[in-house]
């Protein structure tokens, strides 16, 4: 249950928006100024704070030819400090919160939200208003004048999904919109490089909502009263991109017909609308099929509006991701959201035993030593122990690694010289070469020899999409293998076929006889390599 202290914030800002507030001596003191607030308030027509003043200038022109105007909620609900969210997502003196779109539970260690909708799938989700920046490909395209018969329906919701959860169990339960104020960290700090610059977001949703705004929230963080100069990105130009956001959560949006958002007929429309389904054969042909969708406007002034027909959480938070890396395109000079990579150091099983004959006879240990003296430490057997990682060892050029004596040798002028071969211990050759003993992983009992060579390869992809593999360049392979037993009935038999799949010449595969492939057709023929002309 929420603290006095919470309590309160909470009741000053219901007050503030007329909302009857419980019958209480500290309430009673504060109900004057309230009122003097809310008279203040309407006198200046409840002016929008700056942030929401330039999204409604972007709408403004960009619907400017459309015959539409949506109006940005002028009165909201403002979440402006952390924890307000999740206070209000349920009632003040009960453990259950019932809606359309969300069921939620107030549990011994917090809040549990179950939405209605919980979507794994992004076909047919993403459409993207024309007359702004192009629109790609594999994404819906929708009128301009559409997407500002979406966002009035947006703003125009019903009685039902306005109410407060956290006010849902008076006789008459209060109705208004929530907003979060968001600062996303586009780029960020490196000491001596780079400052760290943000773009700011506007989260509005009916009250009914207010979990959503909870969950984006403990993602993002808060990003304050936007009323308040301190909050606002065009005051602070070293730490803003530029760029401004808006999010619009309109679940009811699914209900509306093709034909009342203004979208053709197909006989009068394009090819491009037939194909990506922004027409109608029926008069009641609802609209995206009546399945979720998000919509989206943006051009290059730099504000980016989206309405998400949907309460389902990731939506929420794959949102603010995009609209991150569109800030990033804009900026430039800064890698997107999806960006990254790894360094990648082959890894190798050695067996029982194992002598480093592949080092470069350039790298010797005494030359490690002599760079670095104060640090490694020579011993009087030739090799040196690290003075601040105990568990590492610099051992000599082409030493041996045998698990059938447990030692590490190597010569020196003629004489063999060796040292104890230990777990938990990192031996590492003059060249960075790094053999450690280890458990496998099929077989506690074993011991083997693991080798790690000291030459990454490097990979970086600077921009990609969700879903283009960047967590793979970053996973070992072994990650692939099942460790277990396998029987089989012949043995020789299963041998000979793994040696045919194996061994087959793969250039020919392709059904075009101009195509050949550049690799080698077999491990045993790699003399046979075929010139690529595809």
């Amino acid at each position: 249950m929420a603290s006095f202290a919470e309590t309160a914030a909470i009741n000053l800002r219901l007050g503030l928006l007329g909302i009857p507030l419980p019958e209480s001596g500290a309430v009673d003191l504060v109900r004057p100024v309230l009122a003097r607030q809310r008279e203040l308030n309407r006198r200046l027509q409840n002016r929008l704070p700056a942030v929401d003043t330039r999204i409604q200038t972007f709408l403004d022109a960009y619907l400017s030819e459309t015959g539409t105007a949506p109006k940005l909620p002028r009165q909201t609900l403002v979440l402006d400090q952390p924890g307000l969210a999740r206070e209000m997502s349920l009632p003040v003196a009960a453990d259950t919160f019932v809606s359309e779109q969300l069921t939620s539970y107030r549990l011994v260690n917090g809040i549990l939200h179950n939405p209605a909708n919980d979507r794994r799938t992004t076909k047919g989700v993403f459409h993207i208003a024309d007359g702004g920046l192009p629109v790609q490909d594999d994404k819906l395209e929708v009128p301009r004048a559409v997407f500002g018969r979406l966002l009035e329906a947006a703003f125009a919701p019903p009685a039902d999904a306005m109410v407060l959860p956290y006010t849902s169990e008076q006789p008459e339960p209060p109705r208004c919109w929530v907003s979060l104020l968001l600062r996303p960290i586009v780029v960020p700090e490196v000491p001596g490089y780079t400052v760290e610059r943000r773009m700011e977001t506007r989260f509005f949703a009916p009250a009914t909502l207010m979990a959503n705004l909870d969950f984006v929230e403990g993602i993002f963080g808060n990003g304050g009263d936007p009323y308040l100069p301190e909050h606002d990105a065009s005051l602070d130009p070293e730490g803003w991109t530029g760029h401004t956001g808006m999010v619009v959560l309109a679940p009811h949006l699914t209900k509306l017909t093709k034909k009342e958002l203004g979208l053709p007929h197909f006989d009068d429309a394009t090819e491009r609308q037939r194909r990506d389904g922004m027409c109608w054969t029926e008069e009641d042909e609802r609209y995206n099929g009546g399945s979720a969708f998000k919509a989206c406007a943006r051009d290059e002034r730099g504000v980016i509006v989206t309405v998400i027909a949907d309460n389902y959480f990731g939506y929420c938070k794959k949102e603010v991701k995009a609209q991150i890396s569109y800030s990033a395109n804009l900026l430039g000079m800064v890698e997107e959201e999806h960006s990254g990579g790894a360094a990648a150091f082959p890894r190798y099983n050695l067996g029982q035993a194992f002598t480093d004959t592949y080092a470069n006879p350039d790298y010797r240990i005494a030359d490690v030593i002599a760079r670095d003296p104060e640090r490694f430490i020579q011993q009087q057997e030739g090799h040196a122990v690290d003075a601040e990682l105990d568990n590492v060892i610099l051992v000599p050029e082409r030493s041996t690694y045998s698990l059938r004596d447990s030692t590490v040798s190597w010569t020196i002028d003629g004489e063999t010289r060796s040292i104890p071969l230990r777990a938990k211990t990192r031996y590492v050759g003059p060249d960075g070469y790094i053999v450690d003993l280890t458990h496998l992983a099929a077989d506690g009992e074993q011991w083997t020899l693991l080798g790690t060579s000291p030459e990454a390869t490097s990979a970086h992809k600077p921009a990609t999409v969700s879903g283009g593999g960047k967590s793979e360049i970053s996973k070992s392979i072994t990650d692939a293998f099942v460790i277990g037993n396998a029987y089989v009935n012949d043995f020789v038999d299963d041998m000979e076929q793994v040696a045919a799949i194996i061994d087959h010449d793969y250039s020919v595969r392709f059904l075009d006889p101009d195509c050949a492939d550049a690799r080698p057709c077999s491990p045993t023929s790699a003399a046979s390599v075929r010139s690529s002309s595809c």
